[in-house]
C-alpha cells in the first residue's frame, strides 16, 4: 500500500519530478497521453522508433519510453528529420481527430464496467468483459459518440501469471506506477483534487477521480487508495476480483454510488445509464435517491424516470458471472436508502429478489439492474434467448421468447485487432471508405480479387511472428523456472515452422473444457505426430486465484506438453494479455473454441482471428453461432445430444478429432507448387468476406443506437419534460392498475369447445371473454389468445398470440371477442392471458401484471 513503511519513524511525503522535453518533441507527452495512439498504427510506429528494446521492455508504453529520454537522445530525435516528420504528421492527425466533436442533438451516455481491457500497460481489466468494454469506448471515440465512460482505477490490477516447474499456477499483483500511466487528477472548480465520498457501513470512504482519455472519451476512474481512507477503505481499489463477499459488495458501492456522485461533481447528467454487467447496478439506486431528494419525487416517481433512461446488459449465463448478497450482508451499507427512498426495508431488497417474502434468498445485483432498467440485452442471439429463459422467473404468466430482452451480438475494434498487413492489404484492396462503413460487405468481397498467393505470403509472415515469439517466450519462461536447459532447446527445436497452428487462448473457466482435446491421448499423438503434417497446439489463459478447477486444467496440460510425443506439438504459454493475443489471433491458423454448450455468451477472440483470416473452429454457441459458415470455419453442433455431460464430452472430443483428420488437416496440406491450398485460401477469403464485416465494432455500436439508446434518448427526454409530469401520469396509472388488479373477475366466457369437439383446419376459433374490470378503464385491460405447443412436462412453446377486440363496455362489465385462425395442425394447448394496456408503456413487463382465466 502506497505511503507505508515498515519503519514507522521514517516519514516520507512523494513528489514527482516530471520529465521535460525540448518544445520540438512536446507533442509525444500530448501524444502519449491519449490512448488514441494504441489503436493508431503511425503512433505507435513512431514510440516504438525511439528505442525498439524500451519499448518492448515497457510493455509498449510511450510515457515510460519519454521517461528514459535524457538530453542526448532528445538531441539525436531533433536531428532525425524523419523522425521529426512523422511526429509532425502524427501530431496533425491526432489534433484533427480531437477537433470533432459530437453531434449537438445526440444523447449524452454514462456508461459504467467493473473492467476495462484498453492496453497491456494498463492493467484495468481480467479477460473477455473488460476487453469489449475497452473495444467498445474506443469504437465510441472514433465514431464520435457522446460518451463519458466510469470506471476504478486499480493499484495492482488483475494478476500476473507464472507457472512454477510443476505447473501450478503462481498468482502475482506488482503494483501499477500511475507516473507512468496516461492518467490525470479531475480538479474540481478551486483547482482540487475531486474527490467523492460513500458511506461504507456507517464509515466515509473517499476516492479520487482521475481521468484516462481514450481518444475523445473521457475514462473516469475512481481510486480509494488514499491517506485519508482507513487500512481496509484503502484496498477497495487494489485488486480487481480479489477479495471475499463483502469486499466485493463494497467495490460495487463504490463503482455505482461512487461513479455517479462523480459525475455530478463534474456536471455531468447523462441521459442514458448503460450498466456493462452488474457489478454497477447500485448507480441506478443513486440515481434514484437524487430525483427524490433533489426533485421531490416520489419513490415510484423517480423509478419511471431512472428505468426510461437505463439499459442493463447481461453477459454470461453462468450462475458464477452474477453477484449475490445475503440481506444481512447488505443492510448494514444500504438501509438509510430505504429511508431516503421513502420505501421500506423489505421493499427495497425486493428489487434484488424473486420471492420479497423469503428472507433467505439472495439478493442479485442482475436481478436490481433489470428491475431498475428499461431496456435489457444479452451479448448474441443465442445468448439473448438463453437471458431470456434465465430471467424469466421474474416474469411468471410470460413465456421466455415473449420477453423484453434483446440482443446486441458483441463484436471487436478494428484497428486495435488488425494486423498491419491485412489493413495495409484491406486499404489498398477494398477503398478508404470502408473504415467507416465498415460492415458493409461489398467492400469485404473484394477480397476475392486479390491473389491466393499474396493472401498466403500475409499469414506466413503473421506466423512467423508468432513463431519467433513463441521461441523467444518459451526460452525466457523455461528459463525462470528452473528448466533444464537440455529440455528447453528440445522443445524450441522440435517447433516446426510449417506446422499447422492451432490456437486456444481464454479464461480457463471449467465449462470452456480446455482439456477435451486431451480426452484420448494416443489419438492426439498420431494427429501431431503424422508425418510430413505437422500440427501445433497453443494453449494460454489464467485461472482465476479461487478456481482450482480451471487451474489444475492448465497443470494437466503443461504436465501433457511434457510426454515426449507431445514436446513442441503442444505448448501453454503463460501470462496471456492483449500484446500476446494479437500475435495468437493474427499468427495461429485456426481458433478453437469448445465451451459447454450454451454457457458461452458471446467470445470475441474468434471475431479477432476472423479480421485477420484465421478460421474458427467451435461450438456453435455464442457468436459462431451467427459466424459460422460451412465455407469459412467448422463447427460443432449446437444441439446436444447426452444429458450426461461426461459422455457428451467424450463424442465431442471424438468429433473434433475426425474433423481435424479428415477435413482440417487435408485441406491445410493439400498445397501445390507454390506452397498454396487453394481450398484453404478459399476458406481464408470466405471468412474476411462474410464473416468478419459481421463482427465489427462499428456494427455493434449502430446496433446499441438502433435498438437502446435512441429509444431511451426519446423516452427520457418524455419523461423528465415540464416537471416530470409524464413520470407523475405514469407512476399514478400503475399504481391504480396495481392496486385494482386482483379484482378482475371473469363474468363469462363463450368458447369453442375444444373438450369435446377437434377443430377443423382453416376454421376460425372464436370466443367471447366477458370481463368485470373492478373500475379500471377497458381501453387499459388487454386480453389475447394464446396458443402453445408442449415441448417436455415443464415447458411450452408460443406457436400464436391473438389479441382480443373490445366490443363494448357495460355496469363496468367489458365484452372481448375474437376470430382467429391458427393455422396450426395437431395437439396445442390454449389460455386466455389478460394483461395491462397503455401507449406509454415501454413494453409488456414495464408493467408485468397477468391473469390467466
Amino acid at each position: 500500500m502506497i505511503g507505508e513503511m515498515r519503519d514507522n519513524q521514517i516519514k516520507l511525503k512523494r513528489i514527482f519530478i516530471e520529465s521535460k522535453l525540448p518544445k520540438e518533441l512536446a507533442p509525444l507527452h500530448e501524444l502519449a497521453n491519449n490512448l488514441w495512439w494504441s489503436w493508431n498504427k503511425d503512433a505507435i510506429e513512431l514510440f516504438r522508433s525511439i528505442d525498439p528494446g524500451n519499448w518492448k521492455n515497457n510493455s509498449y508504453n510511450p510515457i515510460a519510453v519519454l521517461d528514459n529520454i535524457n538530453v542526448d537522445k532528445a538531441n539525436r530525435l531533433l536531428a532525425d528529420e524523419a523522425f521529426m516528420s512523422r511526429l509532425r504528421s502524427v501530431d496533425k492527425a491526432f489534433r484533427a481527430y480531437l477537433k470533432e466533436k459530437p453531434a449537438a442533438d445526440s444523447p449524452q451516455i454514462a456508461y459504467f464496467s467493473m473492467e476495462y481491457g484498453l492496453h497491456i500497460s494498463l492493467r484495468l481489466y481480467s479477460g473477455g468483459l473488460g476487453v469489449l468494454a475497452g473495444d467498445y469506448i474506443k469504437e465510441a471515440s472514433d465514431d464520435n459518440a457522446n460518451l463519458a465512460a466510469v470506471g476504478l482505477l486499480y493499484r495492482y490490477g488483475y494478476f500476473q501469471q507464472a507457472i512454477s516447474l510443476h505447473g501450478d499456477q503462481i498468482n502475482n499483483f506488482p503494483p501499477q506506477q500511475f507516473t507512468k500511466l496516461p492518467l490525470a487528477p479531475v480538479r474540481d472548480d478551486s483547482g482540487e483534487w475531486l474527490k467523492v465520498s460513500v458511506n461504507l457501513k456507517g464509515q466515509t470512504a473517499y476516492a479520487k477521480v482521475w481521468v484516462l482519455q481514450v481518444g475523445r472519451v473521457p475514462l473516469y476512474l475512481l481510486d480509494t487508495d488514499i491517506d485519508e481512507n482507513s487500512p481496509e477503505d484503502r484496498s477497495l481499489t487494489h485488486q480487481l476480483y480479489g477479495g471475499d463477499n463483502e469486499h466485493r459488495l463494497r467495490q460495487e458501492i463504490l463503482l455505482g454510488i461512487g461513479g455517479v456522485r462523480a459525475l455530478k461533481a463534474m456536471g455531468i447528467d447523462a441521459d442514458i445509464y448503460h450498466c456493462n454487467e452488474g457489478h454497477a447496478a447500485f448507480l441506478n439506486v443513486e440515481r434514484l435517491q437524487d430525483y427524490v431528494q433533489e426533485q421531490q419525487l416520489s419513490f415510484n416517481e423517480a423509478l419511471e424516470v431512472v428505468r426510461a433512461t437505463s439499459l442493463f446488459t447481461t453477459h454470461t449465463p453462468v450462475p458464477a458471472g452474477h453477484d449475490y448478497f445475503h440481506e444481512g450482508l447488505l443492510r448494514p451499507y444500504l438501509h438509510n436508502y430505504a429511508d431516503t427512498l421513502g420505501i421500506s426495508w423489505e421493499q427495497f431488497v425486493a428489487l434484488g429478489r424473486i420471492n420479497p417474502a423469503d428472507h433467505h434468498e439472495l439478493f442479485s445485483m442482475s436481478h436490481l439492474a433489470m428491475r431498475l432498467s428499461q431496456e435489457v440485452n444479452g451479448v448474441s442471439r443465442l445468448h439473448g434467448a438463453v437471458s431470456q429463459k434465465m430471467f424469466n422467473v421474474l416474469y411468471p404468466g410470460y413465456n421466455p421468447e415473449e420477453l423484453h430482452i434483446g440482443y446486441v451480438t458483441n463484436s471487436v475494434h478494428y484497428p486495435t485487432w488488425i494486423a498491419h498487413e491485412w489493413n495495409e492489404l484491406y486499404t489498398k484492396t477494398f477503398g478508404k471508405g470502408f473504415l467507416r462503413d465498415q460492415s458493409n460487405k461489398e467492400y469485404w468481397r473484394k477480397i476475392h480479387n486479390v491473389g491466393d498467393e499474396e493472401i498466403m505470403a500475409i499469414r506466413r509472415l503473421q506466423k512467423k511472428r508468432l513463431l519467433d515469439y513463441i521461441k523467444a517466450t518459451l526460452q525466457d519462461d523455461l528459463t525462470r523456472r528452473g528448466e533444464n536447459p537440455r529440455n528447453i532447446f528440445e522443445v524450441i527445436n522440435a517447433i516446426e515452422d510449417d506446422a499447422l497452428i492451432i490456437g486456444f487462448a481464454r479464461r480457463f473457466a471449467t465449462y470452456k473444457r480446455a482439456h477435451l482435446l486431451f480426452t484420448n491421448l494416443e489419438r492426439l499423438s498420431e494427429i501431431v505426430n503424422e508425418e510430413g503434417r505437422p500440427v501445433l497446439f497453443l494453449f494460454a489463459g489464467k485461472a482465476h486465484p479461487a478456481d482450482q478447477g480451471g487451474q489444475d486444467l492448465i497443470k494437466h496440460i503443461i504436465h501433457v506438453s511434457k510426454r515426449p510425443e507431445f514436446i513442441g506439438k503442444v505448448i501453454f504459454l503463460e501470462n496471456y494479455n492483449m500484446e500476446m493475443a494479437k500475435l495468437l489471433v493474427r499468427g495461429v491458423d485456426i481458433w478453437l473454441n469448445t465451451p459447454t454448450r450454451p454457457k458461452e455468451a458471446s467470445g470475441t477472440s474468434g471475431m479477432k482471428a476472423a479480421l485477420n483470416g484465421v478460421m474458427n473452429f467451435s461450438v456453435l454457441d455464442g457468436w459462431w453461432a451467427e459466424g459460422y459458415r460451412p465455407d469459412a470455419g467448422w463447427a460443432l453442433p449446437m444441439e446436444r445430444t447426452y444429458d450426461d455431460q461426461s459422455l457428451q464430452n467424450e463424442l465431442d472430443a471424438e468429433t473434433i478429432y475426425n474433423i481435424l483428420e479428415h477435413e482440417i488437416i487435408p485441406t491445410y496440406f493439400d498445397q501445390n507448387e507454390q506452397g498454396v491450398s487453394p481450398k484453404w485460401v478459399s476458406y481464408i477469403k470466405n471468412i474476411i468476406a462474410e464473416v468478419a464485416p459481421d463482427f465489427t465494432m462499428k456494427r455493434m455500436l449502430d446496433d446499441y443506437y438502433a435498438r437502446f439508446y435512441s429509444k431511451l434518448y426519446e423516452r427520457g427526454r418524455a419523461m423528465k419534460a415540464k416537471k416530470f409530469r409524464q413520470a407523475s401520469q405514469m407512476a399514478a396509472w400503475k399504481a391504480h392498475i396495481t392496486e385494482r388488479w386482483n379484482e378482475i373477475e371473469l363474468v363469462e366466457a363463450d368458447i369453442f369447445d375444444t373438450d369435446n369437439f377437434a377443430l377443423p383446419v382453416g376454421k376460425p376459433f372464436t370466443a367471447t371473454i366477458k370481463l368485470h374490470l373492478d373500475g379500471i378503464e377497458a381501453e387499459h385491460v388487454g386480453v389475447e389468445v394464446a396458443f402453445f405447443r408442449r415441448l417436455n412436462e415443464e415447458e411450452v412453446e408460443l406457436q400464436v398470440r391473438e389479441e382480443l377486440k373490445l366490443k363494448g363496455v357495460s355496469n363496468n362489465i367489458a365484452t372481448y371477442t375474437c376470430q382467429v385462425d391458427p393455422e396450426l395442425a395437431g395437439v396445442y394447448e390454449y389460455g386466455f392471458r389478460v394483461y395491462p394496456r397503455h401507449k406509454l408503456l415501454a413494453h409488456r413487463q414495464d408493467l408485468a401484471l397477468v391473469r390467466w382465466v
